[in-house]
């Protein structure tokens, strides 16, 4: 596996708030499984399980969990297509997708519809516990044999950039940024960098995402590797 953006140390103490997970397959079984599997790990809590997409955006909506695993098949359902919906409900919950199918379109299209990871069901469950608490920082979760699909559109290199303009209006600073948010620095960390205040940093990051049209920092990760701004790790 492998982690797009790192802000942070997710690593958490045995003090810490537990991060709380909730379980969204419609088989009983797996479900069981899943929760055996997360609450036998400290700082790991179970808030609820659903067996529908109706029933997991009730859910996710009440509990507002830190996690939710979530099927890609529910029966006739398809996970995916709920993830707005949940999303809506429970704005701060990160996805995590879990899936048997090694299928790179149907990934890409869970990140781009909100999801922050893709685990498959073959994994061992150590991966999906490391997923759950990378997640929990801030990082998306993906194969890093599916990340070049993820991240880059299939246009030719010889293809004129529509985002020229914007990029050509960035200045040398505001370039330097990009490419230390793209590794996964946080403001504190640019600005011991970069010898300045996480004040100036957090101006400079307010007039990237106006001059680029974003509005985050994944999607400004995810811009600077599509468009030549940052080298993809």
């Amino acid at each position: 596996m492998e982690r797009l953006v790192k802000p942070g140390n997710h690593i958490m103490n045995s003090s810490a708030k537990a991060i709380q997970v909730l379980l969204v397959d419609d088989h009983s079984i797996m479900r069981a499984g899943l929760r055996l599997l997360i609450e036998n790990r400290d700082n790991l809590q179970v808030v609820g399980e659903a067996s529908s997409c109706s029933e997991a955006v009730r859910l996710a909506t009440d509990k507002k969990p830190d996690i939710i695993l979530l099927d890609l098949q529910l029966g006739s359902e398809v996970g995916l297509d709920y993830i707005p919906a949940i999303l809506q409900g429970s704005p701060k919950s990160n996805i995590i997708l879990l899936t048997a199918l090694n299928d790179t379109q149907v990934h890409r299209t869970a990140i781009a519809m909100g999801a922050m990871g893709v685990v498959l069901k073959e994994e061992a469950a150590e991966v999906l516990l490391k997923a759950i608490h990378h997640v929990h920082g801030g990082e998306v979760w993906i194969e890093r044999s599916m990340m070049a699909d993820v991240l880059f559109d299939k246009r030719s290199a010889t293809d004129i950039n529509p985002e020229k303009e914007k990029i050509a209006s960035l200045t040398v600073r505001e370039s330097e940024i990009i490419v230390l948010i793209s590794e996964g620095l946080k403001n504190k960390e640019i600005a011991e960098r970069l010898f300045i205040t996480d004040m100036t940093v957090r101006n400079h990051l307010a007039a990237v995402f106006r001059k680029l049209d974003l509005h985050d920092r994944l999607g400004l990760a995810i811009y600077a590797y599509r468009h030549g701004l940052a080298k993809l790790p």
